[in-house]
């Protein structure tokens, strides 16, 4: 092979590795991407708005209550008939009361991530008060702040700070705690963001204002 032949050669392999290159690096990525901003529940479908879910609480091993491991949230009397405070049943094969969460922004089909939220519970007590929660002030015997029913829902505002809470991913994609860091108010609110957690105070868990937050997963209620 002549020279004149062989340096033709040699640009016309060039310039189809040019090409061939170009091509594969404009190829968009199949790599999925997993930053996903909704909750999931447990078969890894978005929470959506109006439908009815139970708080699973997870214990140190992994397992939630609807596997046998700890038992779900429910209201229950505290030192007096009424208000209702917020519990985890130590009950294994209880699943705790049926939930609904409701977003400030109406408009939302799905629950996102450190959205402000109010959370309340689908049943019904003695008390003359609604079952959403709230955080109430310092306890006079304990000055721990527990989780407890009368709370107000919608009406964003300094009056009603107490009644909004956030999901955060705690962990793997698959768990989830629930803090109290409104930002519903104008910013003369300081508000110092906690984690929800438990007290366990003879024999029974109380929800309220800890260090240590209190590790959920949710199920969806199918009745």
């Amino acid at each position: 092979m002549s020279t004149t032949n062989y340096l033709k050669l040699l640009l016309i392999l060039q310039t189809l590795f040019s090409l061939s290159y170009l091509t594969t690096s404009q190829q968009p990525s199949t790599t999925p991407i997993t930053t996903s901003t909704s909750v999931l529940d447990i078969d890894g479908h978005e929470l959506q708005i109006g439908l009815k879910y139970t708080i699973l609480p997870i214990n140190q091993n992994g397992s939630s209550s609807s596997s046998g491991g700890v038992g779900g949230l429910a209201l229950e009397a505290k030192n007096m008939p009424c208000p209702f405070y917020v519990i985890q049943k130590n009950v294994e094969s209880s699943n705790g009361l049926p939930t609904r969460f409701m977003p400030i922004d109406n408009n939302q089909q799905v629950i996102n991530l450190s959205t402000d939220l109010n959370i309340v519970f689908l049943a019904s007590t003695i008390c003359v008060q609604s079952t959403a929660w709230k955080v109430g002030g310092a306890d006079e015997r304990t000055g721990r702040r527990y989780v407890m029913s009368g709370g107000m829902t919608g009406r964003p505002g300094i009056d009603t700070i107490s009644n909004w809470f956030k999901i955060e991913r705690y962990g793997n994609n698959e768990s989830y705690k629930i803090v109290f860091c409104p930002r519903v108010c104008s910013s003369n609110c300081k508000v110092v963001c906690e984690n929800v957690g438990v007290f366990n105070e003879n024999g029974k868990k109380w929800l309220g204002l800890n260090d240590e937050p209190l590790v959920v997963r949710f199920k969806k209620v199918l009745n």
